[in-house]
C-alpha cells in the first residue's frame, strides 16, 4: 500500500484513492449482464474482467491477439468469451464488433486497452500510433456498437490525468501525427485528451436516452504500460510504490465503478477520477474541440 493509498480520503461517493475493484463492486449482481473489456490480456484489464466475472457478469474479452483473449478468457469465472481486437488495424476492429454483436445486447463497454510512449514517433494507417490505437480504435469499437447497446448501456473510456500532457493547443488538428515534434509523453497525453473529448462529443449524442459515457483517470499504476519509458524509471519504481503509486486493484476501481455502480445511473459526459467526478483541464471540456475532434476522426475512420 501506497503513502497516498494511506493519507488520501474518500470523496462523496463513499470510495477514493485506495478503494479496490472489488471493493467498489461489493453486492453488485451483475448475472444477465455482457461488458466488453478491452485490453484483457494484462494490468487493469485483466483485474476488470476478473472482478466483474466474479460479481456475475459475462465478459467479452477482447485482447491484440485471439490467443491472448482466449488465454485471459480461460483464466476467469464463469462465462467468457475471447475476441480478437487489435486497435491498431481497422479490419481488426470492424471483426471485433461484428463478433461482438452476436452477443448482444451488450451492456457496458469498457475501453480499457492502450499503448503508451514508444521512443520512437510510429505511423501505422496514416496515423500516429497512439493516437490511432487509444483514440481512432475505440472511436470505431464503440461506433460501431452503438446498435448493439442495451438501452441503458454504459460506455467507459479510461482516459488519464496524462491529458494535460497534450499539446498546448490541445487536440493537433494541424498536425494530428505530431510530425514537426515528437515527444512520447505528450503523443501519450494527446491520446488521452482525445479518449475524454470522444466521451465529451458521444455523451452529446446519447443525450434523450438512458445510455450514458464517462471517461476517467486510474491513477498512476505500474503496469505494462511502462515498458516504454525510460530506464530510470523501472529503477525507481520500487520507491514510486511505496509513495505514489495504485496497486492493480486499485487501478481497476474507478473503470468497475464506471461501468457497474448504481449511483452512476444517468451521468454521463464527466470525467472521474479515484470513483469521483473530477476536474479535467479546460481542453478536456471543449465541446468545440470535441466535435472538430469526432468529425475529424469520422473522416480519418471513412479513409481506413
Amino acid at each position: 500500500m501506497s503513502l497516498f493509498s494511506m493519507i488520501k480520503g474518500r470523496g462523496p461517493s463513499g470510495f477514493g484513492y485506495a478503494s479496490t475493484a472489488e471493493e467498489v463492486t461489493q453486492g453488485l449482481d451483475l448475472h444477465g449482464k455482457t461488458i466488453l473489456v478491452t485490453g484483457i490480456a494484462a494490468g487493469l484489464g485483466q483485474e476488470s474482467a476478473r472482478v466483474l466475472a466474479m460479481r456475475g457478469a459475462r465478459i467479452l474479452g477482447a485482447a491484440r491477439t485471439l490467443d491472448k483473449a482466449r488465454a485471459a478468457c480461460d483464466a476467469l469465472p464463469g462465462e467468457a468469451v475471447p475476441l480478437e481486437c487489435d486497435l491498431s488495424e481497422p479490419t481488426s476492429v470492424r471483426a471485433c464488433v461484428k463478433a461482438a454483436a452476436e452477443h448482444a445486447p451488450i451492456d457496458v463497454v469498457l475501453c480499457n486497452a492502450a499503448i503508451m510512449a514508444p521512443t520512437e514517433r510510429t505511423i501505422v494507417h496514416g496515423q500516429e500510433l497512439q493516437f490511432l490505437t487509444n483514440h481512432v480504435g475505440h472511436f470505431m469499437l464503440v461506433t460501431g456498437l452503438l446498435p448493439h447497446l442495451r438501452e441503458d448501456a454504459r460506455v467507459v473510456m479510461v482516459s488519464s490525468r496524462a491529458h494535460r500532457r497534450a499539446p498546448a493547443a490541445g487536440i493537433h488538428f494541424d498536425d494530428l501525427t505530431l510530425g514537426s515534434s515528437y515527444d512520447p509523453m505528450v503523443a501519450y497525453g494527446h491520446s488521452k485528451l482525445a479518449n475524454l473529448l470522444f466521451a465529451r462529443a458521444l455523451a452529446r449524442r446519447l443525450q434523450g436516452t438512458a445510455r450514458t459515457v464517462n471517461a476517467l483517470h486510474p491513477g498512476v499504476i505500474a503496469t505494462g504500460l511502462w515498458r516504454n519509458l525510460p530506464a530510470i524509471t523501472h529503477v525507481i519504481t520500487p520507491i514510486l510504490s511505496v509513495l505514489a503509486l495504485k496497486t492493480i486493484p486499485q487501478g481497476a476501481a474507478t473503470q468497475c465503478w464506471a461501468a457497474t455502480h448504481p449511483s452512476l445511473r444517468g451521468v454521463s459526459g464527466e470525467y472521474l477520477s479515484d470513483c469521483n467526478v473530477a476536474e479535467s483541464t479546460r481542453h478536456g471540456k471543449d465541446e468545440a474541440m470535441a466535435e472538430r475532434l469526432w468529425t475529424v476522426t469520422e473522416e480519418l475512420v471513412a479513409g481506413l
